[in-house]
């Protein structure tokens, strides 16, 4: 486990690179709560099976994903910017299904829904419009005040970034994704802390003690999860 520095104003990452992502999981939130400044990718070719256009939840089978469909003669030619949804699939009311029956009994959610939906609602063309709308919405109710931009061309190399930047670059584009078999950053720098989840802990007349709740707790699912179950806190586990 890598030792976090303590917190004494310095940025534990000077400057992120970050791919898009859909309602991202909170390890994610924690590279950005983390960095100094953080750049989006978007001038990558889209890639599936990613973060970039699914999300992961913690329904009453277990941990779900659940993906957004694009226009599919559009996956390989484009970058990510110019990737378009597919709004001729029921992905969007699948979805609002998914996360209400996920989380209608966590604390928070009915808040933070009044927030999120909309956002969903407005329908975007673009994959890279919604998500960058609903990270500045998630990033407005964490409290999270880091400077984020988009980079102005594709990232290859830790080099000539920032223009005057001497900080070092943290590329979390290949680490923050499904097929990661790595720890997650959030254990990596020991800041994984078990919070109360729906499915997890709610057994009737069971009274489960803090190592049973530890041990049975799902990390490192979609910020929407840490969000309805803490709520203001969300941000104190980043």
């Amino acid at each position: 486990m890598t030792t976090l520095a303590a917190d004494s104003g310095t940025p534990l990452f000077p400057v992120s690179v970050l791919t898009t992502a859909y309602f991202p999981p909170v390890e994610y939130f924690f590279a950005i709560a983390r960095s100094g400044r953080v750049l989006i990718e978007q001038h990558e070719h889209y890639q599936k099976q990613s973060w970039r256009s699914r999300c992961r939840i913690l329904s009453a089978g277990g941990p779900e994903d659940l993906s957004i469909p694009i226009v599919k003669e559009e996956r390989r030619s484009r970058p990510v910017r110019d990737i378009r949804i597919d709004y001729g699939e029921p992905w969007l009311q699948h979805h609002l299904r998914a996360f209400e029956a996920a989380y209608h009994s966590s604390a928070f959610f009915d808040y933070y829904a009044d927030d999120l939906f909309p956002v969903l609602l407005r329908k975007p063309e673009f994959l890279f419009d919604l998500n960058m709308a609903l990270l500045e919405k998630l990033l407005d109710l964490l409290d999270l005040h880091v400077p984020v931009s988009l980079t102005e061309s594709f990232v290859k190399d830790t080099e000539g970034v920032m223009p005057g930047s001497t900080g070092h670059l943290f590329d979390f584009r290949a680490r923050i994704q499904p097929k990661y078999k790595g720890e997650s950053l959030l254990a990596e720098y020991g800041r994984e802390q078990a919070y109360y989840q729906v499915f997890v802990n709610q057994d009737p007349g069971v009274c489960h003690s803090r190592l049973e709740r530890e041990s049975r707790f799902i990390p490192n699912l979609s910020i929407l999860d840490l969000l309805s179950a803490e709520g203001p806190d969300a941000c104190r586990f980043l």
